[in-house]
């Protein structure tokens, strides 16, 4: 029997337990829940709505079952083309969903213990863990623990982005211990450096102690005119064969490299003498630290920000196509102890995965976490312009500045609405088009970053932010593709119809042309 028969006849035995079918059923009200079959996911939108429905999908070959973190007034009156406004209007309330992946189970059971103990230290005592079937857990605060506004504004229609600030802030609450104690179980460095593939460099870290934040490496670079022994120092300096000129009047000189330095510096905090400049180590080597040993994150990253609209998980009691193990729901003190054997599904104990909330005990969190929010949006947005204000447009591109939005072609505005697959393409599509329509560098990455949160889930800030900086930095224009490249507009699902031109940007122009002739 080869896998794939293997785990469809685990799944018929396992789902025609009552007791799995009844705890799944009673999870299901309000959700928006979807099967997963051995090759794909079932169709969207759809209910789980009695227990019996769970073994008749099983017999039809379902292998698991995710749930939304979002409850719906009607799940089934769902569909792609909502907008976020309607969503709202759809949507009662959400619970707090906090996805721990790591690589190393015992990485995710200590971020599972500092995230509880995180919890419990705002307030919070209706709280449910689960294991997610693979190499991490789940961990869920209800709805009702949540208050219905802060700050005149409807907490209900606050998502994704209160859940995404919760999960920010907990990651910043529990950083410095999760990297010390991790540490300790990532010792075998040969082991990770084969099975990663990286350095052993690759797998350290410095730690800005002002911010809490992982330290940029650079390169401080000293320069010596042999002519007149004019020296001069330069940071993160690109080295080349051309050999830079001397600057002093009158010296013909060449200047030569006679010393390279590494250096750390944190984008995030100022240099305290100087506002333009980031803190870094040779000026302020206190405010540094070393990661002791391998750096966790890096090695077992915790992306606890995986929170995006109509964004599912695997139920409590579903299996795991890939372990044919059940997520099964655990206490905080079986944590410390537990091992997958624990998950068999023929062996599985049924709890309560939501439990009782306090109505509003989650309130201290979500003040806390909005507060670290404001903060830390200020400090990117600070970075972000310093970062893009200097870029200008080397290129001539044509002139459709000011283009509004309403005459973007139909495959550019359905791209707008977020997607679930090929994202890195979209991604690629929309900062080619908005740079060729020469929209400033600021306004690119903000639409970049509003789109991106729409997606389903939303690319890596680190993905996004490094095609930013390569993008803007390009000194010659880069059209986006043509319609007739299938692997983007027609393998994305944006297109309908015969296209009257081939490029996007030249539906703008015709559009652009014809208003000036009317």
């Amino acid at each position: 029997m080869g896998k794939e028969e293997r785990i469809k006849a685990i799944t018929r035995l396992y789902y025609s337990q009552p007791k799995v079918q009844t705890a799944l059923a009673e999870f299901s009200p309000k959700r928006e829940v979807v099967p997963q079959y051995y090759e794909g996911y079932g169709k969207r939108p759809d209910v789980l709505t009695y227990p019996s429905d769970v073994v008749g999908a099983a017999n039809k070959g379902a292998t698991s079952f995710h749930g939304s973190e979002e409850l719906w007034s009607d799940p089934m009156e769902l569909h792609s083309d909502m907008s976020p406004k309607e969503q709202d209007g759809l949507r009662e309330g959400w619970d707090l969903l906090i996805d721990i992946d790591s690589p190393f189970l015992d990485c995710s059971r200590i971020a599972a213990r500092l995230l509880v103990a995180a919890l419990e230290q705002h307030g919070i005592t209706g709280y449910g863990i689960k294991f997610s079937g693979s190499k991490g857990f789940h961990l869920i605060v209800p709805w009702a623990a949540f208050p219905e506004k802060v700050e005149n504004f409807l907490t209900r229609a606050q998502f994704p982005a209160w859940p995404r600030a919760i999960c920010g802030y907990l990651m910043s609450y529990i950083r410095r211990d999760y990297n010390r104690l991790a540490a300790e179980v990532l010792t075998n460095v040969g082991a990770l450096e084969e099975r990663m593939n990286v350095k052993k460099e690759d797998l350290q870290e410095v730690i800005c102690t002002l911010s809490q934040r992982p330290a940029l490496k650079g390169t401080k670079v000293r320069l010596l005119c042999p002519e007149c022994n004019f020296e001069i120092e330069r940071r993160d300096m690109k080295i080349t064969k051309k050999r830079l000129t001397c600057p002093q009047a009158e010296c013909p000189g060449l200047l030569d490299v006679i010393d390279q330095e590494e250096y750390w510096y944190c984008e995030h905090t100022k240099d305290p003498e100087n506002e333009t400049r980031a803190l870094a180590s040779d000026r302020y080597p206190e405010y540094f630290e070393e990661v002791h040993g391998v750096s966790a994150e890096k090695v077992a990253n915790l992306d606890l920000v995986l929170v995006a609209p109509r964004h599912l998980f695997r139920m409590p009691y579903s299996l795991h196509e890939k372990t044919a193990l059940a997520s099964v729901v655990l206490t905080k003190e079986e944590l410390e102890g537990f091992h997958p054997k624990d998950a068999d599904p023929l062996k599985v104990e049924v709890r309560n995965f939501l439990p009782k909330s306090v109505p509003g005990e989650a309130q201290q969190l979500l003040l806390a976490s909005l507060d670290w929010a404001r903060t830390q949006r200020a400090v990117d947005e600070r970075i972000e312009e310093k970062r893009y204000s200097g870029a200008k447009k080397e290129f001539a591109p044509l002139d459709l500045q000011g283009v509004p939005d309403e005459i973007f072609p139909p495959a550019i505005k359905t791209l707008l609405k977020g997607l679930s697959d090929g994202r890195k393409r979209g991604l690629f599509i929309l900062i080619t088009f908005l740079r060729s329509l020469g929209f400033v560098p600021e306004e690119i990455q903000k639409r970049v970053r509003v789109w991106n949160a729409k997606n389903d889930p939303p690319l890596k800030e680190g993905y996004v932010r490094s095609q930013l900086d390569w993008h803007l930095r390009q000194k010659k224009q880069v059209l986006p593709p043509n319609y007739a490249h299938a692997s983007y507009y027609k393998d994305l699902g944006l297109l309908k119809g015969k296209q009257e031109t081939k490029n996007p940007v030249g539906d703008v122009v015709r559009k652009v042309r014809q208003g000036k002739r009317d």
